[in-house]
């Protein structure tokens, strides 16, 4: 396999700038890591041979070398002593890419000694969105074992971890570079707990239930995600508690729909409101209010009520408008007093200054 182009290994183009080939070099590794492929010896040669491809890919003198005089004009196997500490840092990252817990499943994973960020997601009405309110959410944790202070040991009986010798990591060699991993006797602590806490078997951690005080903002959206620094898990020992971060989901509205800040709605009117005008009631957010149609609307126009809309989150009492959309209603039946009186008003149809308005009446009822 490393015989083959470095260039193909990663699948970039020879004029790839850095960032194509560090983006490829991710995803290689990523998809051939020996610990996502165990026993797989073919998905270990991949990873070893995009490894070497970024190290000379990554820098610019090996990479002018290898496009003027291909592998020999990088001396010595290019795989040996030609890695930089930025490639580990981009390991680094990927092995956090390759284990870390995403947030969908409820747990992120934790950062360093920290206890481990919580994802809880909550339905909240339209209203409730627009003008915010505080509730109380129920998150089942774990919190620091009082009975041991989070450190599973009965009276504190722990020793070295004889397999780490107290690193809390073991090295391997994995073909031409060693890779450092998480001590599994341990689990990284370094130390092994010689006689268990009998209230947490040795886990420092117990599962409790606790109750959140949390305040929603006026103006969220849905999909907003809302971060309480702290209300997370309990970190093992002495950690920092991890945060909790509560996605809202807002049920849809049967009268209004949100576009960004602006509130939109529909306004039934009959024909002889939109043609004459009239002072109707129209719902808004913050309750029924009067709005004046002017004589002559026409079907589909539109008026802005200024400031009735969605306030900004976190903003200086801006607000967003409501858009009414008239919709004038044509009605299916008519009494007879009704449809004589459209009939007058067809025949005066030459009079108005807008005939095509009762021509289409007259259409209609014809």
């Amino acid at each position: 396999m490393t015989d083959s182009d470095y260039y193909d290994i990663l699948g970039v183009a020879r004029d790839a700038d850095l960032g194509a080939i560090k983006k490829a070099y991710r995803q290689a590794a990523m998809r051939w890591h020996p610990d996502k492929n165990p026993g797989d010896t073919e998905a270990e040669s991949r990873f070893k041979a995009a490894a070497e491809a970024y190290a000379v890919l990554s820098d610019p003198g090996k990479r002018a070398s290898y496009d003027r005089f291909g592998k020999a004009g990088l001396g010595a196997r290019p795989g040996f002593g030609g890695f930089d500490q930025d490639i580990f840092a981009d390991f680094s990252d990927i092995l956090g890419d390759l284990f870390g817990l995403g947030g969908m499943g409820g747990r992120r994973r934790a950062r360093g000694g920290a206890g481990a960020d919580l994802r809880y997601d909550l339905e909240i009405d339209f209203v409730e969105a627009v003008k915010g309110l505080e509730t109380q959410i129920r998150i089942p944790r774990q919190e620091s074992c009082e009975s041991c202070g989070g450190s599973g040991a009965k009276d504190g009986a722990v020793e070295t971890c004889p397999e780490c010798r107290g690193r809390g990591q073991v090295a391997y060699q994995q073909g031409f570079f060693t890779i450092a991993r998480t001590c599994g006797r341990c689990g990284g602590t370094g130390r092994r707990i010689v006689t268990p806490c009998p209230t947490c078997q040795g886990r420092g951690r117990t599962q409790v239930e606790t109750t959140i005080n949390l305040r929603i903002p006026a103006g969220v959206d849905d999909g907003t995600q809302l971060r309480l620094s702290g209300e997370g898990e309990g970190a093992r020992g002495r950690g920092r508690r991890g945060d909790l971060y509560v996605v809202l989901h807002v049920r849809e509205h049967e009268t209004f729909e949100r576009d960004g800040l602006d509130l939109h709605c529909a306004l039934p009117l009959s024909f002889s409101q939109a043609a004459l005008g009239a002072t109707v009631s129209v719902p808004t957010i913050d309750g029924e209010q009067t709005l004046d149609v002017p004589a002559g609307t026409q079907p589909g126009s539109t008026i802005r009520m200024a400031g009735k809309g969605v306030p900004e989150v976190a903003g200086r009492g801006r607000r967003g408008d409501q858009i009414v959309t008239v919709d004038v209603r044509v009605p299916r039946r008519l009494s007879s007093e009704r449809r004589r009186l459209i009939e007058e008003l067809a025949r005066l149809e030459d009079e108005d200054d807008d005939p095509g308005l009762f021509d289409r009446v007259k259409k209609i009822f014809g």
